[in-house]
């Protein structure tokens, strides 16, 4: 039988939970009209009032709110509260412009909590266990996020954080940790850190599952991982908008869960904002409906996924989406053809020869655009017989040419050549906007 967090929240006919949506959705556009001047103005612009929003179909008579909107009003010119009813901050890192700040209030803290309860608990997570965070503490939402959800479930745990691998492996073998959360890249060099040091995750570890997140990952990745360290590799997601990590894929991992009750999801065409049908790919349009201190209103996550329809085996009526495929920003055009990064990964991963690691690197030479991949190849397939080399490259750019409908330039390189990440992994390295 299937173990659920909240049995009558979780398995709510989908007829009530779009009533509670609904209603929850009125309340919504009511509560920030009043509360958020920046709503407010942006809502009278659009001709809209909170009166005009009656059903969920209605969502769509709302504007849209984007990245900039919550640079442009920084640092809390969004919020619906004053700074005396909130509990925390947390603030991106402000790499690409204003940091973005978030508030919340207890409320909101327990609300966070409570939707990764629910998530640990559809993939089996329980008070017998010990998760090891290996997400960043601080500013960054990750690692706070999964501790506080792992600890309102009642599971142990150990909040290592990023960095200082060799003590993380001591620790997760002297403690007998059985779960893990981090970035799948981070994951990958745990791996590549103990089997230097001559420890088996699968034979030397308790860990049976890791929660990884915080980056696009393919499939091809997640059977790597699980080929090379015998634990269930289990997809999590959310952003530092709307939180952070909240919803993760439950037993069946066919989809993950987002809760109807705290969130409205749409899936849009990217260009002209309309939806698309189920099973398609699109971006993904989150509107919160439990938040105080930060709502946010059809925000354009700009994360890639396609929304499943189909009922889940779990019994959970709760909408789902596929993982992440990329990002609609993340997409790179050379030549005038569009690439994403997994989709390189999805190539290369497929291959037996290619290690874990590559970096894309697209300049101008002139008036064109180049690409050339650099890829770590697996030390088993080193040769010092060029033949073999060459026939390697030609492989890797035959498969790369058949799905990017590109020509790129391969080059391999030496296994731990390539920069490690003990964070989320930089893969592209852009020459063409310095």
């Amino acid at each position: 039988m299937p173990e659920y967090w909240d049995p009558e929240i979780e398995t709510m006919p989908v007829e009530d939970l779009n009533k509670l949506q609904e209603e929850k959705l009125k309340q919504l556009v009511h509560y920030v009209y009043e509360n958020s001047p920046f709503y407010r103005k942006k809502f009278d612009e659009h001709g809209v009032k909170p009166e005009d929003i009656q059903t969920l179909e209605d969502v769509r008579k709302l504007p849209f709110t984007v990245k900039q909107d919550l640079r442009d009003t920084y640092p809390t010119g969004m919020f619906c509260v004053s700074n005396s009813k909130l509990a925390r901050f947390h603030a991106s890192s402000g790499t690409t412009g204003k940091p973005i700040v978030v508030g919340y209030t207890q409320n909101d803290i327990d609300e966070w909590a409570e939707s990764l309860a629910r998530g640990f608990t559809s993939v089996g997570l329980g008070k017998n266990d010990i998760l090891q965070v290996s997400y960043g503490y601080g500013l960054f939402t990750g690692g706070l996020g999964a501790h506080y959800g792992s600890e309102k479930l009642g599971a142990t745990v150990l909040p290592t954080s990023s960095g200082n691998t060799e003590r993380q492996l001591e620790l997760m073998r002297d403690l007998d940790v059985t779960a893990i959360a981090c970035t799948p890249s981070y994951f990958l060099y745990l791996i590549e850190t103990a089997r230097k040091e001559g420890i088996s995750i699968r034979d030397d570890t308790k860990l049976k599952m890791g929660f990884f997140g915080a980056e696009p990952w393919s499939e091809e990745l997640k059977k790597r991982i699980e080929d090379e360290s015998g634990i269930k590799a289990i997809d999590i997601y959310g952003t530092s908008e709307m939180s952070g990590p909240l919803f993760t894929e439950c037993s069946e991992q066919c989809g993950i869960h987002i809760w109807a009750d705290k969130f409205l999801v749409e899936i849009l065409d990217p260009e002209t904002g309309e939806p698309v049908p189920d099973g398609e790919i699109g971006e993904l349009v989150i509107t919160t409906l439990a938040k105080e201190a930060f709502p946010l209103i059809r925000y354009r996550v700009r994360d890639l996924t396609r929304k499943l329809s189909e009922p889940c085996v779990c019994g959970r009526t709760h909408p789902r989406i596929t993982r992440i495929s990329g990002r609609s920003d993340d997409m790179i055009i050379v030549r005038g053809i569009n690439v994403f990064p997994g989709q390189v990964e999805s190539v290369l991963l497929n291959i037996p020869e290619v290690g874990n690691h590559f970096m894309i690197i697209v300049d101008r030479i002139g008036p064109l655009d180049s690409m050339k991949v650099q890829i770590e190849m697996q030390e088993s397939a080193f040769s010092d017989k060029m033949s073999d080399m060459m026939a390697l490259k030609r492989k890797v750019s035959s498969a790369l040419k058949s799905v990017l409908n590109l020509a790129v330039e391969v080059e391999l390189v030496e296994h731990g050549s390539l920069p490690r990440s003990e964070g989320k992994s930089k893969k592209v390295i852009d020459n063409r906007k310095i």
